[in-house]
């Protein structure tokens, strides 16, 4: 699995590394599983801009993901492994036995004709979603539920894993991906193995182009503005920062501030935080 380079017939070309896709089956998406998808370019519900260097990009439909599957012990057959252009990971277009069709976040090694399990008495096999009761310790899940029946929230990114640490006194410890250690209710579904398109990682735009395509605005640097517009800004050449460190153009720390709540409610589900060496 390895990303597509290209022959440096212009400087864009030069450095540009797009995905293979090789794990990519079907190129047309499920129309029952499409919704309009509304651009807000970084503004309110006052129309005022809130996150910068947001807008334009290409026009793209909500793939309606199955976040949840079900407790029930159910199996689906897999149709194809889709391209989806909302996130990182590969999707898999899923069909239960009733023919109602599903998209799921697709692992790695998923490929057409594999069928997927949900249920406490489904195999530890990539794909398979089961309580994380029923899985041994030291298995690398993906998709984990947060609150039972609410659908899976942590670990959802392409390459992406979290391993299952420990089983004890009606509670899971999970490694996320950051290195936190984490509690979880036991009675949460969580799918087997890791998520699909490792190689995302490796992908070089090469343009500028490539990312007003994503929908992302150019960003100035505040060193080259006047004072009066940045921190940073003012000074004859190239002037350092001339803070103690960087800093927004609102003037709170740019670089190693913690923002997390220290009076937050889940503050006592986290064992280890992923600050700690």
């Amino acid at each position: 699995m390895a990303t597509k380079k290209y022959s440096p017939t212009s400087p864009a070309r030069r450095h540009m590394a797009v995905p293979s896709f090789d794990e990519v089956t079907k190129f047309t998406p499920e129309k029952k599983l499409l919704t309009k998808l509304k651009k807000n370019s970084g503004r309110n519900s006052y129309g005022r801009i809130t996150v910068r260097h947001q807008g334009g990009g290409n026009k793209k439909k909500y793939r309606i993901i199955d976040f949840c599957r079900s407790a029930e012990s159910t199996s689906a057959k897999v149709i194809g492994i889709e391209y989806d252009p909302n996130r990182t990971a590969y999707i898999a277009l899923i069909e239960q036995a009733d023919g109602e069709r599903k998209y799921i976040i697709a692992p790695a090694g998923l490929t057409d004709g594999d069928t997927v399990y949900t249920g406490a008495d489904a195999d530890i096999k990539a794909g398979n979603t089961l309580p994380i009761s029923a899985i041994p310790v030291g298995t690398f899940i993906y998709n984990i539920e947060l609150y039972p029946g609410k659908g899976g929230q942590l670990v959802r990114s392409a390459g992406s894993s979290a391993q299952l640490m420990a089983k004890e006194n009606g509670q899971a410890q999970i490694r996320l991906p950051s290195g936190e250690v984490r509690i979880v209710r036991p009675d949460c579904m969580a799918t087997i193995g890791t998520v699909s398109n490792a190689e995302h990682e490796s992908v070089k735009l090469g343009k500028a182009g490539k990312t007003r395509h994503l929908g992302i605005r150019p960003t100035v640097r505040g060193s080259v503005m006047n004072p009066c517009d940045h921190p940073h800004g003012g000074g004859e050449g190239k002037s350092p920062v001339g803070r103690p460190s960087p800093v927004t153009p609102w003037g709170k720390p740019a670089l190693g501030y913690k923002t997390r709540n220290k009076k937050a409610r889940t503050n006592k589900f986290i064992v280890k935080s992923r600050h700690d060496k």
